[in-house]
């Protein structure tokens, strides 16, 4: 199989367990220290992250990834797409359409996680 697919077909199944809430996956296809830079700045190391989901005050209804552009660096890879996602965050409602860059690494054979970026969509003409 190739690197973009086995690629493409982890970050699906990320984006199926952050809908599911499925924190043992979350775990399982994510390195020990795992790093999510939010769309706004904010840094999660990986047991922080998870433990949005695991306290329930992250609830995600949909995440879909587009756009997917894999590059493979051997035992690395960075993978950038669009990522659109519909959630509430300690209950209050939230979507949005970002830039998302994968970082991955090659553990044992297989692709993990290794950190997460974020960052807004926006039209570089409305700056401000």
């Amino acid at each position: 199989m190739s690197t973009e697919k086995e690629i493409r077909e982890l970050v699906d199944r990320w984006a199926a367990a952050e809908v599911a809430g499925d924190v043992d996956t979350l775990s399982a296809i994510t390195v020990d220290d795992f790093t999510v830079v939010g769309p706004v700045g904010f840094v999660l190391p990986k047991a922080a992250w998870l433990d949005r989901y695991a306290s329930g005050s992250l609830k995600t209804a949909k995440v879909t990834v587009d756009e997917l552009a894999v590059r493979d660096h051997g035992e690395t890879a960075v993978a950038i797409g669009k990522h659109s996602e519909e959630m509430a965050y300690q209950g209050n409602p939230t979507q949005g359409e970002f830039r998302i860059t994968h970082i991955l690494a090659r553990r044992d054979g297989a692709w993990l996680l290794a950190g997460q970026h974020l960052s807004q969509i926006r039209d570089p003409r409305q700056q401000g």
